[in-house]
């Protein structure tokens, strides 16, 4: 058999399929009939005999290698035998044709075979087109042969078929499809022409005959239409026979020439140019296609030929054809196939794409009017696709199709189709699951304020449907119906929040690669369209490279979707208002100001209420008046006719009802019209008259509640005149009358159907009011709409007009802040959609889609930092976990937790104030749990001792397990629960009130079981992933814990622990973060520990200390470097509770805490020494002595044993721990505390000179200073030039404060300590810090002043006169310390003499203070200090520092005259009584007392006062008498005359006073009877005076001794002898009786009395040594002086002296001295 085929083929190639099958035709044929056949057939196989291949192929043959002619012979016979219609003979031709064309044995041009001119086409055009004019011929098999070798023909690489021959193809294979009786063959034709569409597709997309084909899918085809055939076997059989005709062939290309002057449609060559022009007139529609590439241009073709395919409509005769609606359906599948299979080229070249808007956008139209469910579910696809792949060049298209396929039927909620709407509902689904296609929808149309709000409409249509079928309304949809509505609009709205969560994410993700783009705008007419999202694109940041604009995307888009908004605020306000619209919107600047510009808005401006259009327009006023005639003015009706003029106007507006109204604009357009057409009436009169005629015909012909209608006589009778009196002709008004009877005036909205005004405004901007109207889902509608090539013709030149303006400018963003616009649009219905259907539904899908819904809204509105709606979400969810009413949980809440948990897990990130509603439900699922398991409440905690506070612990067996029903009716946990509570409130069931029954119990516990899904290793998960959360999200979570914790702890019924147990293992967790966050975590920490440590709840307060003392030992775990503050931040709620707490349970309880960690964590303390010891000072200040002593005995171990750690790091922590100390040394309880603390000081001091203490350089201090005294004027300022003296300075201060301690052993202790501290280490001060220590350390001990403070606080703030017994207490202590303080004073001062020199005015004052103190013990105490530090320094001492101690000396004597004086001022107002009787002066000096009944007791005690303050002033005015004299005995060597000088004057000033003070006689009567009266000695005023006198005298005698010359130089002898007349005049004065002036004799004298003898008795001394001295005077200057002492003399003879002393020297005086004198006269 093999060897007889091949004798039959020949050794050619083509000869091995021929000869087989031309034997066959010969064998199958009737000779007679077909005897040409036979003949053909038999020379083929004679010429197949002989023929062989040529080495090289013939260019012009249709089979390669062999030459045309032979070519011709070959195919002949096939053409023949196929055109013969006998199946037996057909089949092996066709089968015969599709080896050779698969085998690429044919390779040429397909052009279209003219039938009158068949011989001028290639034999391969023949055969094929005797292929396509074959029809089948009624056989299965041959059917199926066609189907194969066209499709072969198609596939081929070597055949180049044509748009006409491609064309022709398609209508064989539908012929097959629509003809054949066989569902396979039905199938095969159908699969074969999706396949050779997407052949061409995909050749056109490379233009090449070589392109990767992609098998298509028979099942997907058989989705929508055809699905009674869409059984398995069949499918399988043809989905192998397509994919055996796709990959089943051999061959070579065929190869493209260029050249430019070839014709498509000469069949005769071989080779076809790429740039000819198909021969079809039309192929040129759209444009060139950018080269004119033959295959591009075939494609195109048949791309239009399929559109037109689609457009074919029933008959009027025949509207029920059944072929017509299967091929329509086809020819809709097909161009979905294309569309499917388009590539960048559909989208990037204006033609092809121009062909998709004129003919695809065409045919959507049309078909859109079908009642068929196939046609709208292939319209929805084919929209679709067109939106997936082709919206950046259809954005008008786009506006149009999506209201009126999409949400026409989402709207429609009430009377919809149910698989209308779910088609609608499972392309949203697909639409919505596009992120970058929802976002260019919102970007494009929403923010367009030319276009329609499609997002807005779309989410608003899915919550109505969400929502459901209103309760009341009529509707026809089965409950079934409407709950498969619902859920599927949730899907929806789930699927859009999914996808803007996910666009977000990847837009955030590239942001951190990328820069960020600005607005991305591409115009039409460029060619260049933004395709971001769309398939098989480019990279979008490759797109518009070179845009810049300032604005961001977003801020571009916001100012556009800001403009809409307010834009469409103005025409809501307009259809309300029309003039306060018309005022807003020029306000706004959204419209001009002009009436030009306000015409064209009403004119041009979608959505505006005609009605009210023509209300303003028929206004008065003069502006509405201006935009009205404006508005006429801008009709251009030239040429109209007057009928269709006055229709044209009135299409855009309604005429008011006012009369007035309609008078004007009609006068107006009767003017517009006349200028328009000038010849057409006589007179505007006429057209206004005629105009106002026919307005009167419209509404009487076409209103139903007119009975008697105009008649068109009445009509031209109404009119007769009116033309400047003449009548218009008949004919027109009759022809008139006819156009408004047949044809009704209304405006363009009043066609369309009855809409929501919303619909209404977007389908007048659209020009769609007219479609819409016919597009009711009717299939009687399909007449009018076939029939209405006008209007179809007009959406055409709508759309064609729409190119090229702004509606084309397509917006492609990257910038994720447009997201905020998009959920300030959705969120409220998402809102509303998810919340609904969760309450009312327990379906478990619908549930799951509301939660998942809750989950991705969350996470947008989180991550764009959209607080409201963020907080709406998880509010919303947390409410329907129903955690707060337990018993009442279902499944669905149950999933709501753990959505709540979800959302804390993956966006905690982003949640800030929104973690406290997840944290509460945290809280409360816990609560739940624990009473699930009976474990005893978190009230036990606090019921348990102090003393065991640390322990743990355990759960009671008190608490059964509430699941097992135990005693759960007994646990009033479990009643409060049960009974539940709002969600905002605190506690659970604190405010409801009523019996709990058995049945809730059971509902409650079989809740609890729903609970046990959810385990604690989520719950706990959540606070371990903390440690992921960013360092702002961490701060708000713990922020939201503790408030939480907060609500916890302060519940007055059932306080918890939960959320403080988690603080605290949050506190650890994120313990290890840069110190930056951990410092902002724990601020918020701190202030929560603070808060609750000062509770008024003492078990809750101690409860919390004792959870911060277990997180800082955690914290203490940690090493800190040196110069950080992190411990002592984290110890500072202890301080803080420690200061301000009123418990002295929790202060007992934080000193106890602080003395473990630091006892236990001693090697990591650093900073933390700071917190510890300002604790340890507040306890030393605390009033329980307990606290006091625990808190001493932990500073004592420290100090003792661990002082090296104090300064470790922290040198300042030195200063802390000596500040505790000093405040542990004014503790009351106990001395040894104080005296112990002040040894402690002593340590410190020790360590601190010995280098214990690490230095380091302040370098953030520098220029701070730190004054240690409270005077800012006289204080010395420590800087940090002092170095390492720093230190010193709260040790010393602190001690020096202790020396006015009112206990005596802790005023010497500190003294002590203090003097021996700056003894002992005084070495290591600079002068400038010695200098500082005199003035704040050591001077303020011995300030009075603050002293005198310290004693009026002592006795509560009152200063009496009668003060022995304080004053004898204050005498007491200021001696004592005085005595012990002014000799370490000198000691020191001595000790550092070199160093402090210049101190040393400062350290006399404050001996001369001393000295002249009122105190004698004092004063004793100043003046042995003073003599002790001269007699150390004497040598030392310089003149000028000798000159500042005398000085000192006399200021002290002199500054307390004033006061004294002041104090002796109060006897001048005190009277003291005498007796009645006049008594002699005898009696009346004599020792009389007075009885103190007569006297009052103020009066006395104040005098009793003035005589205390007396003596005190004379005992030291001679103490300083006594120093100086004391001071010139032992230095009178080191003494300068200056220094004499002020000595001379202390002694004059001293004595002058004293003279005085005795010569006040009515005080010292005063003064004598108050010491009579209180049985009290005298002041010693007498002997003031002649010790002062005599110390006065003494000094000058010895000065006359010892220095002569220098007494001599001074000229002190006229001073002498002035002294001494002084001093002999007292004695006179108290010796002798005064008489009176008008007595010239005395003839007796009155003896003295005993208090006068007494006087003169202490005065003798004195006198005698004023006589002595005078005596001893050199004689010359005793003669020059004798004149003014010797009458004294003669007196001291006259009078009563109390011994023989003074005549004893007078006596000589007289011998010695006076008489020589006398004698030499």
């Amino acid at each position: 058999m093999t060897s007889s085929s091949q004798t039959l083929a020949g050794p050619s190639r083509p000869g091995r399929f021929l000869g087989p099958s031309l034997d066959k035709i010969i064998k199958n044929v009737a000779w007679r009939k077909h005897s040409a056949l036979v003949s053909a057939s038999k020379s083929a196989l004679d010429l197949l005999a002989t023929l062989s291949d040529s080495p090289y192929p013939i260019p012009s043959s249709s089979i390669p290698y062999i030459s045309p002619a032979d070519a011709n012979a070959l195919l002949h016979p096939l053409i023949l035998a196929i055109e013969s219609a006998s199946p037996k003979i057909t089949e092996p031709a066709l089968d015969c044709t599709q080896k050779l064309i698969s085998h690429g044995l044919i390779r040429c041009e397909i052009a279209p075979v003219d039938p009158a001119d068949a011989g001028s086409s290639n034999v391969a055009s023949r055969l094929l087109d005797s292929i396509c004019r074959c029809g089948g011929v009624g056989d299965d098999a041959v059917e199926l042969a066609i189907i194969r070798a066209l499709l072969s023909a198609v596939r081929s690489p070597s055949l180049l078929i044509r748009g006409e021959c491609l064309v022709q193809i398609v209508k064989s294979c539908y012929n097959v499809y629509l003809g054949s009786l066989s569902g396979t063959n039905q199938i095969s034709a159908k699969a074969a022409l999706a396949q050779i569409v997407a052949i061409v597709c995909a050749r056109v997309e490379a233009d090449s005959m070589v392109a990767e084909i992609r098998t298509i899918s028979v099942a997907e085809l058989l989705e929508l239409s055809d699905k009674g055939l869409n059984e398995p076997s069949f499918v399988q059989s043809v989905q192998n026979f397509i994919s055996e005709a796709v990959d089943g062939y051999e061959g070579d290309p065929i190869i493209l020439n260029s050249s430019p002057q070839s014709e498509p449609r000469d069949g005769c060559n071989s080779g076809v140019n790429g740039t000819g022009e198909c021969g079809n007139g039309e192929s040129n529609d759209g444009g060139d296609l950018g080269g004119g590439s033959t295959i591009r241009e075939d494609g195109f073709f048949l791309f239009k030929n399929l559109c037109k395919f689609s457009m074919k409509f029933s008959t009027q005769e025949n509207p029920e054809d059944h072929l017509i609606l299967r091929g329509k359906v086809l020819s809709l599948e097909l161009l979905r196939v294309a569309i499917d299979n388009a590539g960048l080229l559909w989208r990037t070249n204006e033609r092809f794409l121009g062909a998709i808007k004129q003919y695809l956008c065409l045919s959507l139209l049309k078909n859109s009017a079908l009642s068929a469910m196939s046609i709208f579910q292939l319209l929805c696809s084919i929209f679709m696709s067109l939106l997936s792949k082709f919206r950046s060049g259809l954005k008008a298209e786009v506006g149009i199709f999506f209201p009126m396929l999409i949400l026409r039927v989402l709207e429609n909620v009430l009377q919809p189709s149910f698989l209308q709407k779910m088609t609608v509902l499972n392309l949203l689904e697909k639409i919505c699951q596009d992120s970058q296609l929802i976002i260019d929808i919102f970007v494009n149309y929403d923010c367009d304020v030319d276009s329609p709000n499609i997002f807005e409409r779309t989410v608003n249509g899915l919550l109505k449907t969400a929502l459901g079928v209103p309760p009341g309304s009529t509707t026809t949809l089965s409950p079934a119906q409407d709950t498969t509505f619902r859920i599927e609009s949730v899907k929806c709205l789930v699927a859009i929040i999914k996808t803007m969560g996910a666009w977000m994410d990847q837009q955030l993700r590239i942001a951190d690669y990328y820069p960020s783009k600005n607005l991305e705008i591409d115009m039409s007419s460029e060619n260049q369209y933004a395709v971001n999202g769309e398939e098989g694109t480019a990279n979008d940041y490759e797109l518009h490279a070179e845009g810049n604009s300032e604005l961001s995307e977003a801020a571009t888009l916001e100012q556009r979707r800001a403009y809409k908004i307010e834009f469409q605020k103005g025409i809501s306000l307009f259809n309300r208002k029309p003039s306060k619209g018309i005022e807003f919107l020029i306000n706004a600047k959204k419209i001009g100001s002009s009436p030009e510009e306000v015409a064209v808005f009403l004119k041009n401006t979608t959505g505006l209420n005609e009605t009210m259009i023509g209300d303003y327009l028929g206004e008065r006023e003069e502006f509405p008046l201006k935009v009205m005639h404006a508005y006429v003015d801008s009709l251009n009706c030239e040429g109209m006719d007057f009928g269709q003029a006055i229709r044209f106007f009135l299409r855009g507006f309604r005429l008011p009802g006012e009369a007035q109204k309609i008078d004007r604009i009609m006068e107006k357009f009767a003017e517009r019209y006349c200028k328009c057409n000038p010849s057409s009436f006589s007179s505007a009169d006429t057209a206004y008259v005629l105009a106002y005629s026919v307005i009167m015909l419209n509404t009487d012909a076409h209103n139903n509640m007119v009975k008697d209608k105009m008649s068109k006589a009445d009509f031209i009778r109404n009119n007769r005149g009116i033309d400047d009196g003449k009548d218009l002709p008949e004919e027109y008004l009759g022809s008139l009358y006819d156009q408004i009877v047949k044809n009704e005036i209304k405006m363009n909205a009043e066609s369309s159907a009855q809409e929501s005004k919303q619909a209404n405004s977007i389908n007048k901007l659209l020009g769609l009011d007219n479609i819409l109207n016919l597009v009711t889902w009717k299939q009687e509608e399909e007449k009018a709409l076939g029939a209405n090539g006008v209007l179809i013709k007009h959406i055409q030149e709508q759309f064609k007009a729409k190119k090229g303006k702004s509606e084309s400018v397509f917006y492609a963003v990257t910038d994720a802040a447009i997201l905020r616009f998009m959920v300030e649009v959705c969120w409220a219905p998402m809102l509303a959609a998810f919340s609904m259907t969760l309450d009312q539904s327990d379906d478990t899908a619908a549930t799951f889609q509301c939660l998942q819904g809750f989950h991705y809204a969350v996470h947008v509105t989180s991550v764009m930092c959209m607080q409201t709606q963020r907080d709406a979400f998880v509010t919303t969810v947390a409410k329907f976990t129903y955690l707060h009413c337990a018993a009442d949980m279902k499944q669905k809440n149950v999933d709501a937790v753990k959505t709540i948990m979800t959302i804390a897990i993956e966006d905690g990130n982003y949640l800030q104030e929104s973690w406290e509603h997840i944290l509460t439900c945290l809280s409360r699922f816990e609560h739940l749990q624990l009473l699930g398991e009976g474990a005893p409440p978190d009230a036990s905690f606090f019921a348990i001792p102090r003393s065991d506070a640390d322990e743990k612990p355990q759960k009671s067996p008190v608490f059964p397990s509430i699941k097992k029903k135990g005693n759960a009716l007994q646990s009033p946990a479990v009643m409060a629960v049960v009974r539940g509570g709002s969600y905002d409130s605190t506690t659970v069931g604190v405010n409801a009130s009523g019996l709990v029954t058995p049945e809730q119990i059971n509902n409650f516990i079989s809740n609890l079981n729903l609970l046990d899904q959810i385990g604690n290793f989520e719950l706990n998960h959540i606070f371990a992933h903390s440690q992921r959360l960013n360092s702002e999200a961490i701060v708000a979570f713990v922020k939201a814990l503790c408030k939480v914790s907060m609500a916890e702890l302060q519940s007055p019924t059932d306080p918890r622990v939960f959320s403080l147990t988690k603080i605290v293992e949050i506190a650890h967790y994120n313990m290890n973060r840069i110190r930056l966050v951990w410092t902002r975590i724990w601020n918020v920490l701190s202030d929560f520990f603070v808060s609750v440590g000062l509770s008024e709840n003492l078990s809750v307060a101690i409860f919390v200390m004792d959870s911060l003392r277990q997180l800082a030992m955690k914290f203490l775990e940690r090493e800190e470097l040196s110069n950080y503050n992190f411990q002592n931040e984290f110890l500072r709620p202890f301080v803080i509770v420690m200061q301000k707490s009123g418990s002295a349970e929790i202060r007992e309880l934080i000193v106890r805490c602080i003395s473990q960690m630091v006892l236990s964590r001693v090697n990591n303390v650093k900073s933390g020494w700071k917190s510890v010891f300002m604790v340890f000072t507040t306890a030393a200040a605390d009033e329980r002595k307990n606290i006091v002593l625990l808190a001493f005995e932990t500073m004592e171990k420290i100090v003792r044993d661990y002082f090296p750690y104090i300064t470790e790091t922290e040198t300042t922590t030195f200063t802390d721990c000596v500040r505790c100390l000093i405040t542990f040394t004014n503790s009351r309880f106990n001395s040894d505390v104080s005296l112990n603390a002040i040894a402690f000081l002593r340590f410190c001091a020790v360590k601190l000179a010995e280098g214990g203490v690490v230095f380091y350089e302040k370098n953030n201090e520098s220029g701070s200073s730190i004054s240690v005294d409270g005077d800012g004027s006289d204080g010395h300022t420590f800087t940090d030039k002092d170095d390492h003296v720093y230190f010193w300075v709260p040790l010393l201060t602190g001690l020096s404060k202790l020396t006015t301690d009112p206990r005596p052993a802790i005023r010497r202790s500190s003294l002590e300590v203090l003097f021996n501290i700056l003894k002992d280490h005084g070495h290591l001060f600079s002068r400038t810090f010695w200098i500082g220590v005199y003035r704040s350390v050591i001077f303020p001990i011995f300030n009075k002043e603050q002293q005198m403070k310290r004693r009026v606080d002592l006795n509560g703030g009152q200063l009496s006169p009668d003060r022995d017994s304080s004053g004898n207490e204050e005498n007491s202590w200021s001696s004592e310390t005085y005595v012990v303080a002014a000799q370490c004073l000198v000691d020191i001062f001595v000790s550092f003499f070199d160093v402090v020199r210049s101190q040393l005015p400062n350290v006399v004052s404050v001996l001369t203070n001393l000295i002249g103190n009122s105190n004698q013990s004092t004063a004793s105490t100043g003046v042995a200090a003073l003599l002790r530090l001269t007699g150390n320094l004497g040598s030392k001492l310089l003149e000028e520092e000798w000159n500042q101690i005398f000085l000192s000396l006399k200021d002290s004597a002199a500054s307390t005259l004033p006061e004294f004086l002041k104090v002796m001022r109060i006897m001048d107002n005190i009277d003291i009584p005498v007796v009645a009787q006049a008594y002699s002066d005898a009696e009346l000096y004599s020792d009389h007392g007075f009885d103190c009944d007569d006297v009052e007791d103020d009066s006395l005690q104040a005098a009793s006062y003035v005589v205390g303050r007396m003596k005190g002033h004379i005992a030291v005015q001679l103490l300083i008498i006594q120093v100086i004299t004391e001071l010139y005995r032992t230095h009178q060597h080191s003494l300068s005359a200056a220094n004499i000088k002020i000595l001379l004057e202390i002694f004059s000033s001293v004595a002058s006073h004293a003279h005085e003070l005795n010569s006040e006689s009515i005080l010292q009567r005063k003064l004598q009877r108050v010491c009579s009266v209180f049985e009290i000695s005298e002041p010693p005023v007498v002997h003031f005076e002649n010790e002062s006198h005599q110390s006065y005298l003494n000094f000058i005698q010895a000065l006359v001794k010892e220095s002569p010359s220098l007494f001599a130089e001074m000229g002190m002898e006229s001073q002498l002898v002035a002294l001494c007349e002084k001093i002999l005049q007292m004695y006179l004065n108290c010796a002798a009786q005064h008489l009176p002036a008008n007595q010239l004799t005395l003839h007796w004298v009155l003896p003295l009395g005993s208090a006068k003898k007494e006087e003169l008795a202490a005065r003798t001394p004195l006198v005698v040594l004023a006589l002595e001295v005078l005596a001893s005077v050199e004689k010359d200057s005793f003669r020059r002086h004798l004149s003014h002492f010797f009458p004294l003399l003669v007196n001291l003879i006259r009078c009563e002296h109390s011994s023989g002393e003074v005549q004893r020297i007078l006596s000589n005086m007289f011998l010695s001295c006076i008489g020589p004198i006398i004698m030499d006269l």
